[in-house]
This record gives C-alpha cells, structure tokens and sequence, in this order.
C-alpha cells in the first residue's frame, strides 16, 4: 500500500510514521502551503481609513484613497471623527484653512498658462491676517482642480459610496458637537465609538490616519 493509501484510511502506526516519516512531513507541509496560497488568493484585501480634518484641502486624501480602494475591489471603511465628521454632512461647506499649511502653493486658475503655473508662496501670517483669504482660497482651489479634472469633494463621496465604501459615524463627535444624524447623509448607517472601529483597523490591511 502507498504512503498516500494508508494516509487516506488513517492508519497512522508507529510503524507508519516510522517508515515514512519524512515523506508525512514533506507530504503535509505541501498541502499546508497550497492551503494558505488558496486563502491568500481568495482572500479581498481591506482598508481602514481614519479621517480626523474637516477642512477643503485635507478632505480629498480620505475619498481619494476610499475611491482608489474600492476600484481595486478591496473592502474600504472610513471612519470619520472630530473635525472629520463634518465631511458626512449633507452640504459640505469645507473651506482651505491658511494655518497649518505652510507648503501650501497658490496657484491662479485663470489668466494664461505661465501665469497658472507659478506658485505663489504666501507665509502663513499673510494670509491669516487677510479678510476674507480662506473664502478666495477655496474658490481658486476648487476652480483650480475643475480645470485640472478633478471631482470635487460632493463628487468624490458619491464615488465613494457608489463604490461601496463603508462610511461609519463617530458617536462621541456626535454628541459632543450636538450634531443629530439628520445633518448627514443617510447612507451613514453606522455611529459608533472608537473601541468598535479599532479592532476593524487592526484586522485591515492598510490602516491610514489622516
């Protein structure tokens, strides 16, 4: 009787192991390996995404990444807290903020195309002290990037949700800032706590703060 005969009926003696020991060893360790390459190709790679800033320019990475994600077929959750949570809102009014930003380039949507390309470096000071600078700014932004092609923010979340993004809710933002979930997009179904989304991010494979 072959070895693979006698695994088969489950004879497993002393006498057996013995005898073919090694080529148990070999045989199992064979099996175990196309086992795990099986759950490995079969497995859909996940993606976690805590996104923390409510502000124009800090609101793109999060759908950008979640977009990207779900084009690739992966499971991708985004769980949106603190200034975050305003990005679920059903208007979103995110404007640039001129602190923070120091590398921030200035960029002139209109005009000729040498003209467009120069970046203007304006110090944070300037632009903080500037009435009415982060309502120009994020016209300039937005109309920048609709020259360019790029969706806008609105545009991006509806991607996103097409996509099947899974967009959870922080609870304790909720209550804190007074909110009711009748200022978000109904597609939130889930507001939960940070201890519910960690052990999401842990068992993802990517897991981004933002």
């Amino acid at each position: 009787m072959s070895s693979t005969a006698e695994i088969s009926s489950g004879k497993f003696s002393d006498e057996l192991l013995q005898k073919h020991g090694a080529a148990l060893d070999a045989w199992f360790d064979q099996r175990f390996e196309k086992k795990l390459k099986e759950v490995e190709e079969n497995k859909t790679p996940s993606m976690a995404i805590i996104a923390t800033k409510g502000t124009l320019d800090w609101a793109y990475p999060p759908f950008i990444l979640a977009s990207t994600g779900a084009a690739l077929g992966w499971d991708v959750s985004v769980f949106f807290t603190f200034y975050g949570l305003l990005l679920l809102k059903k208007d979103i009014e995110a404007e640039i903020s001129p602190l923070g930003n120091p590398a921030m380039p200035m960029k002139m949507p209109v005009g000729p195309k040498w003209f467009q390309d120069i970046a203007w470096p304006m110090p944070n000071l300037l632009m903080a002290n500037v009435p009415g600078f982060e309502k120009v700014a994020s016209a300039l932004m937005k109309k920048t990037f609709k020259n360019k092609g790029v969706a806008s923010v609105t545009e991006l979340r509806d991607l996103c949700l097409e996509a099947g993004v899974k967009m959870v809710a922080c609870q304790m933002t909720v209550d804190v800032f007074g909110f009711s979930r009748d200022d978000f997009i109904p597609e939130v179904k889930d507001y939960i706590g940070a201890a519910s989304f960690l052990p999401i991010a842990q068992k993802s494979d990517v897991c981004l703060f933002i």
